[in-house]
């Protein structure tokens, strides 16, 4: 083992930590099951009124009743970072007026969530789905002496 991964460290962060770090990023995965398989797919996210809104290249009928998003941020550099993960009942957007509607984040200016959250891919790939966070956890990788 390296000196360096040997004074690493995870260390657990508040519920409001890691939504505050999850603000900060943009880019995360969507993790869902799918028959009997695990999906990760690539996304887009914002939060909006306390909810998680994602954008992602999956079909929206495999979008199951649940899903996890996870965000993370390693600067492999310094070996620090922090990883959070979200969790909890999912909807799919499918009315495309309200994909269009003004998003409300600040300093989006008003834009539509379709266009605020650019996609990978269009057409029945492109899906926008809302997530209501129940569970929230999230972990920083920080230098530290070893115990």
């Amino acid at each position: 083992m390296s000196t360096v991964s040997a004074a690493l460290r995870m260390v657990e962060v508040s519920g409001a930590e890691a939504l505050w770090l999850l603000e900060g990023s943009t880019l995360g995965r969507l993790v869902y099951t799918q028959r009997e398989a695990t999906v990760v797919r690539p996304g887009r996210h914002t939060r909006e009124y306390g909810r998680l809104v994602v954008r992602a290249p999956a079909q929206a009928a495999a979008i199951p009743l649940t899903a996890t998003y996870q965000v993370d941020e390693v600067r492999a550099a310094t070996a620090t970072g922090w990883t959070v993960t979200v969790a909890g009942p999912a909807e799919v957007i499918t009315d495309p007026n309200e994909a269009a509607l003004p998003h409300s984040v600040k300093g989006m200016g008003g834009a539509p969530i379709r266009r605020t959250l650019t996609g990978w891919t269009y057409g029945p790939h492109d899906t926008i789905v809302r997530i209501h966070p129940r569970t929230v956890s999230g972990f920083r990788l920080v230098r530290g002496t070893a115990s």
